[in-house]
């Protein structure tokens, strides 16, 4: 679904990411694992056309989409989630969830689609009418899911979920992501600072250092990989 070859970023001189390749098939859960400062969040605004590429592919769906503005992506099924949620604070829940659908017409689809993703939130149905800055940190990252969930994506790139998040919604927003991923069908490209939570929660993944890819591997072997374990498990 998504190729990503020798992939190269930079801001003004400095060279955020040095080639970097990846893959992510239909159906995936897929994550990108490393430090801060690896490039993780930089390869999902490239891959959104949030940034340009200075190098490389970006192929979606068999097609190249570098240079694709953002909102084109959104309307060839590709969404992002990105670092701390971007809710519109002013807005009601219904609003911002209504917002995500800008690309559908239709009153009767519009519709639809709220009640799936209210389905899925069900706690965003009892908020509904609230001001999004007023809904805790979790339910703020439910909603900023749903609202990319109104598009009915085929690849979700989730950018660090779980930040600020106390441990048990931290669980809640997870198995939400794997309901996602599993009974909606939507493939997903994640980044999380948690990398147990994200390798035991993806299918494969890879490991990211100073802009380059140094491990590729499924999952679960990059849980029980003594390197990952030394520098991102704590284990070692």
């Amino acid at each position: 679904m998504l190729v990503v070859e020798d992939l190269v970023v930079a801001y003004g001189a400095v060279e955020a990411l040095h080639g970097v390749t990846l893959e992510v098939k239909a159906g995936e859960i897929v994550t990108l694992v490393g430090a801060n400062g690896a490039g993780k969040t930089t390869t999902l605004r490239a891959v959104s056309g949030m940034v340009a590429p200075r190098a490389g592919r970006i192929l979606f769906e068999g097609t190249s989409i570098g240079g694709v503005p953002s909102h084109r992506l959104v309307r060839r099924g590709l969404c992002h989630v990105p670092e701390g949620r971007r809710i519109f604070t002013a807005l009601t829940v219904r609003e911002n969830l209504e917002l995500g659908a800008y690309t559908v017409r239709g009153h009767a689809e519009v519709a639809t689609r709220l009640e799936r993703v209210l389905a899925l939130f069900p706690r965003l149905s009892e908020r509904i009418a609230q001001p999004g800055g007023t809904l805790s940190g979790g339910e703020q990252q439910m909603l900023a899911i749903g609202r990319a969930l109104m598009v009915r994506p085929r690849l979700l790139l989730l950018d660090e979920p779980s930040l600020g998040l106390a441990p048990l919604l931290v669980q809640e927003i997870f198995r939400e992501i794997v309901r996602i991923n599993r009974d909606e069908g939507v493939t997903i490209l994640l980044v999380e600072q948690n990398a147990h939570l994200a390798l035991s929660t993806a299918h494969r993944g890879y490991v990211l250092e100073t802009g380059e890819i140094v491990l590729a591997d499924d999952a679960k072997r990059l849980l029980e990989d003594p390197q990952v374990k030394a520098a991102y498990l704590g284990a070692g």
